[in-house]
């Protein structure tokens, strides 16, 4: 793994690619359609836009760190790929670390990405039905629960402060954005979105979820 320790900074054309492959990856998957939609992916879209301008271009929050933390910086050469894995360099460098979660990091983005068209699927396909069944039998809000696996994913593969402080903005948006919605569905669906309210979560499927 000898490119994990030369330094890769300053490739903005990497920062751009990144952006663009994984930003409209997430629009070809989302396909948005109404404000609330574009408002989605477009606040998420800003989070991919401070991630990779630190993973490729400038990495802030290593030089923050390095400045408040001098000789104390767990690593001696911060500006190396495999050390501006936050994780790793905390671990000291370690490349068992970088082994372990750069692979569980992407199997979070994908199958995020992948909940998000499952989603987008069953809700587009339901003909303005109320759709309870595929993978609505599990959580109510599958689009924003796939979001927030690929958010999470990310701040396992590249934490930087700014994603930090972004993460749970961002979290806080999709609840109000999931409430709002239900508060529409109660109206056109009345008790029977109630029921389902009542056996299916949120987010985060549980056990106990039973749904015919």
């Amino acid at each position: 793994m000898h490119f994990l320790d030369q330094y890769a900074y300053g490739l903005w054309g990497s920062v751009v690619f990144n952006i663009l492959m994984f930003g409209g990856f997430v629009f070809l998957v989302f396909k948005p359609q109404s404000k609330k939609d574009w408002r989605t992916l477009g606040a998420f879209t800003s989070f991919l836009v401070a991630l990779f301008a630190e993973m490729f271009g400038f990495p802030l929050t290593i030089y923050i760190l390095t400045s408040i933390l001098g000789n104390r910086y767990p690593v001696l050469d911060p500006f190396t790929h495999i050390n501006g894995h936050l994780w790793v360099a905390i671990a000291g460098g370690s490349t068992m670390v970088y082994s372990i979660l750069h692979p569980l990091s992407n199997i979070l983005i994908f199958a995020g990405i992948a909940i998000i068209g499952k989603g987008w699927k069953g809700i587009h396909g339901g003909n303005g039905d109320l759709i309870t069944d595929g993978i609505y039998k599990y959580v109510r809000h599958p689009q924003y629960s796939g979001f927030m696996i690929i958010i999470l994913g990310f701040l396992i593969q590249w934490p930087t402060i700014i994603t930090l402080i972004m993460a749970p903005v961002l979290t806080i948006m999709y609840i109000k954005l999931s409430k709002n919605e239900e508060s529409v569905m109660i109206e056109e669906f009345g008790g029977k979105y109630l029921e389902y309210m009542d056996i299916v979560p949120r987010f985060v499927p549980s056990l106990k979820t039973k749904i015919n």
